[in-house]
């Protein structure tokens, strides 16, 4: 005859491993999660650069008369066709600098990115 005591019950392992099993899953799909947020940033982040560089040389193409248009308005366009969005522009004669940014979980990716002829030269 067996008996099944407050002791008894919890001394026995039975189900332990369901639990055990159950936090090891839990865990990796919390650094899964992790891993695919870090991602989606270095993402965005690609995008914005992307953005930013070729606004800004087509800002400064503009701004050294190769292509018509206004410098700054030409790159606000360059930026939103590559899905970001233009929240600097700044020109200093032929040489623009403009910054882009892209949305990513609620914050925003931002890079600056400048064009224009080589300095010294």
């Amino acid at each position: 005859m067996r008996r099944h005591g407050v002791r008894g019950r919890l001394a026995d392992d039975r189900g332990s491993g369901s639990v055990l099993a159950l936090g090891i899953v839990c865990a990796v799909l919390c650094v899964a999660a992790g891993g695919a947020a870090v991602d989606g940033a270095a993402a965005a982040h690609s995008r914005a650069a992307a953005a930013a560089d070729l606004a800004a040389l087509a800002a400064a193409d503009v701004a050294s008369g190769r292509a018509p248009g206004v410098p700054c308005e030409t790159a606000g366009i360059v930026a939103r066709a590559n899905g970001a969005d233009l929240t600097r522009c700044d020109q200093a004669g032929v040489i623009v600098e403009v910054t882009a940014s892209t949305p990513y979980l609620g914050m925003a990716a931002s890079v600056s990115a400048r064009a224009g002829p080589p300095e010294g030269g």
